[in-house]
């Protein structure tokens, strides 16, 4: 799949319309549907009557000609209804055949006065070209079973733990059928898988889309939202007339006087500031809980409470952990124990930022209804520091912070961030994938640090206006601190990263700045007020799910327009996206130093495999909506690619290939096949069927092997030579055994192993010898607590080995055949300490998929390929300097790589046949 979008649509160029000669209206056409993405400079009174919604529907109707929508009424529901003094805001929502569009969202804005209504403008994305099916062939069950599955692999499935037996906490809740709209629509079973990763113990909160036909995840992301980097149930409006700050909030007679007391803390900075309190008798204290912001409203309280000593796995999406408790003080003023927790800074900053959102832009609360505020303050990792920030689709969670990083409520900006997605998910929602994920945290950085240097009385030239996470460092200065600077100065399109929905949600954090830094801009130029109303113009009216980049561009301009600026303001919010180089179609300009073999894959989740002068991938049609089929070409780029596999509706993923034969697995509703044809022709042939994952796929000389995965995280490698009926399992299959990333080369099968010793468990790497049945543990340096993927060649086996309790850097580690000889070729500590994923071996060079350490979450944060030589192995050097992730290297002879690179935008299958260098 695309790593520039979330959904990629397309449609035959004949079913484009544009406009009529004679309609009046400002209109931008949409991708990939006849409906236009935006349409500006109307004044068109309405027909109908009734609700606002109704209204919307009834214009639409009316104007079937510039909209090209058959039956609002029946393929549009309402969603929400927003009115702010005279105007209106609908959000219509697409139906196909009754089923939700992933990201299919209609705005109607209107005037409504003495009792008629005028249609000013509308935007959005509305599909035309969906004629899929609605009728399922995979039910609820087996979506859920594969989406715990697919999530599972996704966080846990890159290394084997020593704990084989230990269950995954992952729980699948089914919410319905969704059709994604790519070319006439994908129809799949949208899954929320919640829980514990059970490597890390992070909480998980997964959004994923299972393949209604073949049961395969065809889309999947995480909905947890943080402050540094990779949402619960969504808390839209539902339908219906909402009035912005509105709300009763008066007993008869009069006004009622809230319960709340003014008190008052010391923030991290020193600085005494007033905290809305209440006393709660039963617990004869003053508790952080502020009664007086929505006491005329909605009577919802802002609390701030007690997380310390509460792991971040207990209290991520949705989750609230027994017995927590309002922070709370004997007197009325918070002593050293309520700063040192970052309380005070959390329940100040939670007041300001209500304040902003009210005062400012009439705003009651995160959802505009005067939702509660909850922040929980202090979580750790493991009862190690955590330090990060998430809004978890309901509530506020900060880390404890450690060393040297305060807790994350200690920086207004921060609390203004994770508020701001609160604001986000109640308005335009933007999916938090991709570049519309990527535009999501852009707002969020653009109100956090607006809030943030509107309260500091900071000047927008100052040089530290734009940091964001400044004041978070007990000894470094702001802009060592700061995770990210908004005002950069070099972030524009031509940074753009692409990357797969498995790193930072598509780049959600990478890429978010060439916006935010576009909306700073604009704030510097035309001053905090008039920016601040168009940026919020723009996300609470214009903006919907699915928009990236250059709708979030059209949307700022249009909220502009709408504002009635100069035209030399507008002037300057257009140089402010060009200068960062939002234009039309800024994706088509992006470089490459690699040959691709074959381009726009459109694939999710699988890998690519080489050898014999052969590689082997999957591939979906150029809008993605094909079930993946495999295909093979030469490493050479010579002669056209073969079709592999059969197009029967199934998911053909995994393949590998030694020349002569390709394997791979494929996904059905019936359950999991391993399959495998010969290059040169003839039947595919089914080697094994299982209910359970199948990855890692890998064929030399008759041989095919793989990884299997059940449902509780339980790993085997299995088996199969020429005549095989069944598998044999390289750890016997036993429960109290786990093997896992089996490599083969030579007659030899490598791959990690989990196994007893005593009453507790090592981890090791095991040869077999597949002729003589001899197996070999390697030696090994220290004591791994997992190990990653294997790799063997002639001479030599490698893994990656993680040993140490740390960011997550791994050993990069090599043995003799016979299991001696062992040495790092690059070590878990130190600096140039890799994050290291996946390896692959030829005879002449190792190559490794890696990342370095870059907390600035720049270029070198992504998956790159690593290619070791040298006399000893360890000199390292880039195979590519393409700016996109690199992913799923297969060694091609020599030192020829081949892999999936997401640097145009979409997944390319690409190569080189020497590394590149250090690319500067």
């Amino acid at each position: 799949m695309g790593a520039a979008a979330l959904v990629v649509s397309a449609m035959p160029a004949q079913a484009f319309a544009a406009p009529a000669a004679s309609d009046p209206a400002d209109v931008i056409p949409g991708k990939g549907t006849s409906t236009p993405s935006l349409v500006d400079g109307i004044r068109e009174g309405v027909k109908a009557s009734g609700s606002a919604a109704d209204a919307a529907r009834g214009h639409l109707a009316d104007k079937k000609s510039r909209y090209r929508i058959a039956d609002p009424a029946r393929d549009l529901k309402a969603v929400q209804s927003v009115a702010t003094g005279s105007n209106e805001t609908v959000r219509l929502q697409q139906k196909h055949k009754g089923v939700d569009v992933l990201g299919g969202q209609y705005v109607v804005r209107m005037e409504k006065k003495d009792g008629k209504r005028v249609v000013t403008g509308t935007s959005g994305k509305y599909f035309t070209g969906l004629t899929t099916g609605t009728t399922p062939e995979v039910g609820e069950e087996l979506a859920v079973q594969r989406a715990v599955g697919a999530t599972l692999a996704q966080v846990g499935g890159k290394k084997l733990t020593a704990k084989p037996k230990a269950a995954a906490s992952l729980k699948g809740t089914a919410r319905g059928l969704v059709v994604l709209p790519k070319g006439a629509g994908v129809l799949t079973q949208h899954v929320t898988v919640r829980g514990i990763d059970p490597a890390t113990g992070q909480p998980v909160l997964h959004e994923v889309y299972v393949d209604a036909k073949s049961g395969y995840p065809v889309l999947q992301y995480s909905g947890i939202k943080t402050f540094g980097t990779p949402k619960a149930a969504n808390a839209n409006a539902t339908a219906g007339e909402v009035k912005a700050g509105g709300g009763e909030g008066e007993a008869p007679g009069g006004p009622a006087k809230h319960p709340g007391v003014a008190g008052s803390g010391v923030k991290y900075d020193g600085t005494t500031v007033e905290l809305g309190l209440f006393f709660d008798t039963a617990r004869g204290e003053y508790v952080m809980n502020d009664h007086s912001r929505m006491w005329d409203t909605s009577k919802n309280v802002i609390s701030t409470w007690d997380a310390r000593g509460k792991d971040v796995s207990e209290v991520g999406g949705g989750r609230w952990p027994d017995g927590l408790k309002e922070f709370g003080s004997k007197a009325p003023q918070f002593g050293k124990d309520a700063t040192d927790a970052g309380a005070v800074d959390a329940h100040w900053a939670a007041g300001k930022v209500y304040d902003y959102y009210k005062k400012v832009h009439g705003r009651d609360s995160l959802d505009g209804r005067g939702m509660a505020i909850n922040s929980l303050v202090g979580v750790t990792n493991f009862g190690m520091p955590y330090v990060n920030a998430f809004w978890d689709g309901s509530k506020m969670v900060y880390g404890g912070g450690d060393e040297e990083f305060k807790t994350l409520s200690a920086d207004l900006d921060v609390v203004g961030h994770e508020m701001t997605h609160g604001v986000v998910e109640n308005s335009a929602n933007l999916v938090y994938a991709g570049q519309s994920g990527a535009l999501n945290e852009a707002i969020a950085d653009y109100f956090g640090n607006a809030i943030a240097v509107d309260a500091a009385g900071m000047a927008m030239d100052d040089p530290d206006a734009g940091l964001m996470g400044g004041n978070l460092c007990r000894t470094k200065s702001p802009r060592q601190c700061a995770f990210r600077d908004l005002n950069d100065g070099a972030t524009t399109s031509k940074n753009f990263l692409g990357v797969s929905f498995a790193t930072d949600n598509g780049g959600v954090h990478l890429n978010s700045t060439i916006f935010s830094g576009a909306l700073w801009d604009i704030r510097e130029d035309l001053g905090r007020t008039l920016a601040d109303k168009i940026a919020y113009k723009a996300l609470t009216e214009y903006m919907t799910p699915l928009d990236g980049f250059t709708e979030g561009r059209d949307a700022v301009i249009a909220a502009a327009k709408a504002l009635k600026v100069s035209a030399k303001d507008l002037g300057v919010v257009k140089r402010s996206f060009n200068a960062h180089g939002i234009v039309p179609n800024w994706e088509e300009a992006m470089g490459v130093d690699s040959d691709q073999l074959l381009g726009r894959l459109n694939v999710y989740s699988t890998k690519v495999g080489a050898g014999g002068g052969w590689w082997a991938t999957s591939k979906s049609n150029d809008d993605g909506t094909e079930a993946f089929s495999v295909w093979a070409g030469r490493t050479d780029g010579s002669g056209a690619a073969k079709l592999i596999s059969p197009n029967d509706g199934r998911f053909h993923v995994n393949p590998a290939t030694d020349g002569k034969t390709v394997a791979w697995a494929a996904y059905g509703p019936a359950g999991v096949d391993v399959l495998a044809r010969p290059l040169a022709g003839g039947p595919t042939k089914k080697l094994y069927s299982t209910s359970d994952n199948v990855q890692d796929v890998r064929v030399e000389g008759g041989v095919v092997a793989f990884e299997k995965m059940d449902a509780f995280g339980a790993r085997h490698v299995g088996f199969l030579r020429t005549g095989d009926k069944e598998p044999t399992w390289a750890d016997g299959g036993k429960a109290d055994t786990g093997s896992a990333s089996p490599s083969l080369s030579g007659g030899r099968l490598a791959y990690a192993k989990a196994y007893a010793d005593g009453d507790d468990y090592r981890m090791g790497v095991e040869v077999l010898d597949l002729k003589s049945g001899e197996r070999k543990l390697m030696n090994q340096l220290g004591r791994p607590e997992s190990v990653g993927e294997t790799a063997i060649n002639g001479k030599y086996v490698f893994w990656l080995a993680d040993e140490v309790v740390d960011d997550g850097q791994v050993a990069v580690r090599r043995s003799n055949l016979d299991g001696t000889g062992t040495v790092d070729l690059s070590k878990e500590k130190g600096e140039g300490a890799l994050f290291a994923s996946a390896l692959t071996a030829s005879e002449d060079a190792l190559t490794v998929t890696a990342s370095l350490p870059d907390p600035k979450y720049h270029n070198e944060t992504m998956s790159k390929l690593w290619q070791f030589g040298g006399a000893n192995g360890t000199d390292r050097a880039r195979v590519s300097c393409n700016r996109g992730e690199q992913l799923s290297a297969a060694a091609a002879g020599g030192k020829q790589v081949v892999w999936i690179d997401g640097t145009t935008g979409y997944t390319d299958l690409v190569t080189r046949t020497r590394p590149a260098g250090n690319c500067g």
